[in-house]
């Protein structure tokens, strides 16, 4: 494999599949089968997912919630989309540890780095929820940075397009895609692949981000094994 030791970033709003909001059982089922697949190859997993399908804190303002309770109530999303796609995945064998940011000790571990570190080594899936535990800050945020902590290969943020763009391909058809980019072009053209938090700890660490179709079957097997899908932004 590539990739010995993957940071998997879902949005939430992914796991609405067919539906306007809430959990699609298809979709959920179909992540599933795709991340048992790298698991079957040895390959170490982490996940971050979003809570867009169920609260985003950036509509908090807008109905006259306090933004920082927003984003709380958004990190509670983020738990509840966890909890589902872990028991996915253990219903389709694999075992699995659920931290979070936050403490809710009836459902999940709190985080903690070596031990993080050590459920991978064991072979267990470690799912990380709600956020990274404080306002103001966004699931790709958490992704980069629990990618850094547990000393991942690859940030592989699964969207519903097939890579970066030089402008949203569902309404620009004249859109055309990167195969490769540097952070630094990335940030140049102002493409909006991850805020800039994240990016900038990608780019101070070093950590590859690969974009790409999560809902194609195979992808995500393809890509670990090191085909070239999707778009890779790095130093180079």
């Amino acid at each position: 494999m590539k990739y010995k030791r993957i940071l998997l970033k879902l949005s939430g709003e992914a796991l609405m599949g067919e539906k306007k909001y809430g959990i699609d059982s298809n979709r959920l089922e179909q992540y599933a089968q795709e991340i048992k697949k790298i698991k079957d190859l040895g390959v170490e997993i982490a996940i971050v997912i979003g809570g867009g399908n169920i609260f985003r804190g950036v509509q908090a303002e807008r109905t006259g919630i306090d933004r920082v309770q927003g984003d709380y109530m958004g990190m509670l999303a983020t738990l509840i989309n966890a909890m589902a796609l872990q028991s996915s995945l253990e219903q389709n064998g694999m075992y699995t540890r659920l931290m979070s940011g936050i403490k809710v000790e009836s459902v999940c571990e709190p985080f903690i780095r070596r031990r993080a570190i050590r459920h991978l080594e064991k072979g267990r899936i470690v799912i990380f929820g709600a956020g990274i535990g404080n306002p103001y800050f966004t699931t790709d945020s958490t992704a980069a940075l629990r990618a850094i902590e547990i000393e991942a290969d690859v940030v592989l943020k699964g969207t519903r397009v097939d890579g970066v763009y030089t402008a949203d391909p569902e309404k620009d058809k004249s859109a055309t895609k990167y195969g490769t980019l540097s952070f630094q072009e990335a940030y140049e053209k102002n493409l909006n692949i991850m805020d800039m938090t994240a990016f900038t700890l990608c780019q101070e660490n070093n950590l590859p981000i690969i974009v790409f179709d999560m809902n194609v079957p195979g992808n995500l097997e393809n890509l670990v094994k090191g085909e070239e899908i999707g778009t890779l932004i790095s130093s180079n």
